[in-house]
């Protein structure tokens, strides 16, 4: 207790002492206790107020002061250390291409299962080989890509070898509007009784750019009406088919032809058919399209 207490408790105690002489003397009232209360309260107040405003403020929070960077001196410690050991970029290049691949494939495959049903069971999508197959390979294509007819013969020798795989193929025209018209044709074709794969062979077998004419011709060779097609092509079922590629596709980033998904998988480009057998291999094996 410092000093001015010290002499505020000694005053109250002498008030105080004072008044409880007096109320000795002369006849008890209430008037007298409350009035020594009342002056020892306020001398303890005025104290308590005395000490709060004898102390010290708390200080102001100073924000650390940041050392002003001079790039003519920073800049030659970085091309220093950079050349000390010039491999540092290659490792940061490697780390880098690492986390984005991870990141892309985590979100490919929370797309992946959000988008699960539409891929591999939707009812209007067209199914070669084997239905109940235990591996699915899917591809995504345009009549007028150059990589997917490039492509037909690696599908075409996948589907002769392998009797446990299913194919699932998925209109996605994107080139131009020929591709569209040549896609709407090849829905109604999917719907019908004639084989979607001959008419699949023959449009990406033929000269020249795909269009509905191209289109009507292969399908009028399957013994189908050419002009109920054309009347049929702009129904919003046909729509429906092709939206639903075009949502699929945007949901899992895939911007071009051909594209495939196997499993957990997004496979862009045509990879060849010795790259496709070695993941529907792996497939079989441990469940993934590259086994560890």
């Amino acid at each position: 207790m410092n000093r001015l207490s010290i002499a505020l408790v000694a005053i109250a105690g002498i008030l105080a002492g004072a008044l409880g002489y007096s109320v000795i003397n002369q006849p008890k009232s209430e008037t007298d206790a409350v009035a020594v209360r009342a002056i020892v309260e306020h001398v303890l107040n005025e104290q308590a107020a005395l000490a709060a405003s004898a102390a010290p403020a708390a200080p102001e929070p100073v924000a650390p002061e940041t050392a002003a960077i001079d790039p003519a001196e920073l800049n030659p410690l970085i091309e220093q250390y950079l050349l000390s050991d010039p491999k540092v970029l290659q490792r940061v290049s490697t780390a880098l291409e690492n986390t984005l691949r991870a990141e892309e494939s985590a979100r490919s495959e929370t797309a992946l299962a959000a988008f699960h049903d539409k891929i591999f069971n939707a009812p209007d999508q067209i199914v070669l080989g084997n239905p109940d197959g235990d591996v699915t390979l899917v591809e995504f294509f345009d009549y007028n890509c150059g990589y997917c007819r490039a492509a037909l013969p690696d599908m075409a020798a996948l589907l002769a070898e392998d009797p446990n795989l299913k194919v699932i193929l998925k209109e996605f025209p994107i080139l131009s509007n020929e591709s569209i018209d040549a896609a709407r044709v090849a829905v109604l074709v999917g719907q019908s009784e004639a084989s979607y794969w001959d008419f699949h062979q023959t449009l990406f077998t033929s000269r020249g750019k795909v269009d509905k004419s191209v289109a009507l011709a292969a399908a009028q060779d399957l013994g189908l009406s050419p002009v109920d097609l054309e009347l049929q092509m702009g129904d919003q079922t046909v729509a429906n088919t092709i939206q639903a590629s075009y949502e699929i596709a945007q949901a899992l980033g895939i911007t071009g032809t051909p594209t495939y998904i196997i499993g957990n998988e997004i496979i862009p480009g045509a990879i060849g058919a010795d790259e496709l057998r070695a993941r529907i291999a792996d497939m079989r094996a441990c469940g993934k399209t590259q086994c560890s």
